[in-house]
């Protein structure tokens, strides 16, 4: 954390000085040569591991409790309903829909590698993933944790299925500590780029190795590094220039981000940066939904957060740098 705060402190620095000098910050041509083992240690991402030591009992307890519609007041929906697995993790909408047609405040972020992030949230109101699941079954699933405990407590089925698992049965800790677990399993590795770290020289191409360096001369690993090249600090959207003012519509209630949650001033418009991994599967962008296409969103932060617009052979390599972020799920490339 300290290493990121360094990292944001320079990279904001760097930007306010080409917008005091009237210039554009220089860029340097990308070096396409595959750097060294002891560079690729100093890389601002990491690979994330390969395995990660989970109760096998929980996960597939977790999992089917992820799947179930019981967990809706209604029945029909679950949670796959906006995290369906085949489709990055996300239900590709602006926001979702709940039960009665209700949309979310915010667009929906993937499942997929959540255990990396260390709030949850758009507004980092939670933080570990045991304490947020009541958030999603009270925004759509119009239900609440007692009252799931109370629904699968009268199914002979989860009854055994919990026994089996934890020696008091249903009760809402194990409840929220078995769909908790399931989400921990849900890591990506093994993408492209995580290769490429690993030394593997020929796993990503040329463009996409000019498009990494592009990500990195233009300051944008300074919120999006770590395993999960990003989720691990807050970052207001529009550092230098105001985002809703631009835009044709006011901002919503949950738009106000962070101060939702601790009521300081600073915090309006401050949002727990989004991880990059797999996010060629997850458009669209942004908590409001508004980007379609990875080029679009780099656009948008180009004059956002750094100030400037980048040439497009610049966004379209660091696109191509991106789709270098999709992992595999259980062994298997997601699409």
């Amino acid at each position: 954390m300290i290493r990121c705060l360094m990292e944001w402190r320079s990279a904001v620095s760097w930007v306010l000085l080409a917008a005091c000098s009237g210039k554009e910050t220089p860029v340097a041509s990308p070096v396409l040569e595959v750097v060294s083992q002891a560079e690729l240690q100093e890389e601002p991402i990491e690979p994330i591991p390969l395995t990660v030591a989970l109760d096998p009992r929980k996960v597939g307890l977790g999992e089917r409790l992820f799947a179930a519609p019981i967990l809706s007041a209604d029945g029909k929906s679950a949670c796959t309903s906006c995290h369906p697995l085949d489709r990055g993790g996300t239900d590709g909408l602006t926001y979702s829909k709940g039960m009665g047609g209700k949309l979310a405040a915010l667009n929906t972020p993937t499942v997929f590698n959540v255990g990396l992030n260390f709030r949850f949230n758009w507004n980092g109101a939670f933080v570990s993933l045991d304490e947020h699941l009541g958030r999603p079954l009270a925004g759509l699933m119009g239900s609440s944790i007692p009252e799931v405990v109370a629904r699968l407590r009268g199914s002979l089925t989860w009854q055994q299925e919990f026994a089996a698992v934890y020696s008091d049965g249903i009760t809402e800790t194990n409840f929220r500590d078995a769909v908790a677990t399931y989400e921990r399993s849900l890591v990506t590795p093994n993408c492209r780029f995580d290769r490429y770290l690993r030394g593997q020289k020929d796993a990503i191409t040329d463009e996409e190795k000019a498009g990494y360096v592009h990500f990195k001369e233009y300051g944008c690993t300074s919120c999006h590094q770590g395993k999960n090249v990003g989720g691990n600090m807050f970052q207001k959207f529009g550092v230098m220039r105001d985002y809703f003012a631009d835009r044709s519509t006011p901002p919503s209630q949950g738009e106000l981000g962070r101060f939702n949650v601790t009521g300081k001033e600073s915090d309006r418009f401050v949002f727990r940066v989004p991880s990059l991994r797999n996010v060629a599967l997850t458009a669209p962008y942004f908590h409001d939904g508004s980007a379609p296409t990875l080029e679009a969103a780099i656009a948008v932060m180009a004059r956002y957060q750094l100030g400037r617009s980048i040439p497009g052979e610049h966004v379209t390599r660091i696109a191509a740098f991106l789709r270098t972020l999709t992992g595999e799920y259980r062994g298997k490339a997601l699409q």
